[in-house]
């Protein structure tokens, strides 16, 4: 049996990840603002760049259809 999507685990898996990644760029974002070492903010802008992208590439998972939601329980 192939099945081509996530599972019920994965699914909330990367929903886990996306929220993490999600509180990383929060985070990064509102201490870059009291930073004054401009190397480190420099690092912490450049973590917000990279984690929007991871970002961007995990979303794409979602699009991918959930096989168990194709499973018919009651035939």
């Amino acid at each position: 049996m192939e099945t081509s999507g996530l599972a019920n685990h994965e699914t909330l898996e990367l929903h886990e990840m996306l929220n993490f990644k999600t509180t990383c760029v929060i985070k990064s974002k509102m201490m870059s603002g009291v930073v004054f070492d401009q190397e480190l903010k420099a690092l912490m802008e450049k973590d917000v760049q990279q984690s929007i992208q991871a970002l961007e590439y995990l979303q794409n998972f979602y699009k991918m259809p959930n096989p168990a939601a194709e499973v018919n329980y009651n035939d």
